[in-house]
């Protein structure tokens, strides 16, 4: 007898990717009128989760998700207490997205691949279905541990050729989150300038180097600043429209889910601006 296969995390086809540890009520309703399906929040929280609560409350429809929980400064026990709170309070509108951080920002990291295992076996102990989490995931190892025990990846900082190979690795029933960046102007200077800001950490890390490496760019691509190639692949810019198409790009690739970080934005106005220009071209339907 043929397994059943579980459904994917019915997230929508864009959401929101917040690089802070929490979100407000208000910005997540405000989110959800634009007729986004979810929100990312970033920046490793802790396992507590306490922020998910008051902005489920808030909202009806808008999935809330972690990108990620880093397993060495959130014990797995505690975050499985977490998820089970959440749950029984909004069941089906939180996704535990979990991974191992970086080597050069983590003084425990040691075998990472290692410790995502036995993190998973956890949550497994402790009955968080792999159905309602994910994991960050860019090289195949780690890809195929996301087939295997979640529901799927959510690799960061990609481009759609990611997408499509991981597609290819994953298969056709492994749920697929990208995120990726935007800056909402036709000067291509400001946005390279202001994508850099953000990708410059990320040029010292060595599993975004690697990524990009096996994407076919080269060390001089890599190499701090980055070149405009680079940037230009991660970092989404121009008119609404052309910020859509390249989103886009990564559902004709075979991602289920693109969850969109804005840079530039310098506050939650200014963000919700540039989410409101992106809701027509991206096919969103706004209840505001």
């Amino acid at each position: 007898m043929t397994e059943a296969i579980a459904p994917k995390p019915g997230l929508g086809r864009f959401g929101v990717f917040l690089p802070t540890r929490s979100i407000t009520p208000g910005l997540a309703a405000r989110i959800e009128s634009l007729g986004y399906g979810a929100a990312w929040i970033g920046g490793s929280p802790d396992a507590e989760l306490a922020w998910v609560d008051p902005a489920l409350a808030k909202t009806t429809s808008l999935q809330l998700a972690t990108g990620i929980v880093n397993i060495w400064s959130a014990p797995a026990p505690a975050v499985a207490e977490s998820y089970a709170r959440i749950e029984n309070a909004h069941p089906g509108r939180f996704l535990l997205g979990v991974g191992v951080g970086h080597r050069e920002r983590t003084e425990e990291y040691v075998k990472p691949y290692d410790a995502l295992v036995s993190y998973l076996d956890a949550l497994d102990a402790a009955l968080v279905p792999t159905s309602r989490r994910v994991l960050a995931a860019l090289g195949p190892r780690v890809l195929r541990l996301a087939a295997e025990r979640s529901a799927g990846a959510h690799p960061y900082l990609t481009t759609p050729e990611h997408t499509a190979q991981a597609r290819e690795q994953v298969g056709k029933s492994v749920f697929l989150a990208p995120e990726h960046k935007v800056v909402l102007t036709t000067d291509a200077n400001e946005a390279r300038a202001v994508g850099r800001r953000t990708v410059d950490r990320y040029l010292g890390l060595s599993n975004y180097v690697n990524s990009w490496l096996r994407l076919g760019f080269t060390q001089d691509d890599v190499r701090k600043p980055g070149s405009d190639k680079l940037i230009d692949a991660v970092v989404a810019y121009g008119t609404s429209e052309a910020i859509a198409r390249r989103l886009k790009e990564h559902c004709d690739a075979g991602a289920d889910h693109v969850a969109i970080q804005v840079l530039g934005a310098s506050n939650e106005e200014a963000l919700l601006s540039v989410l409101s220009e992106l809701t027509g071209p991206l096919g969103l339907y706004r209840t505001e």
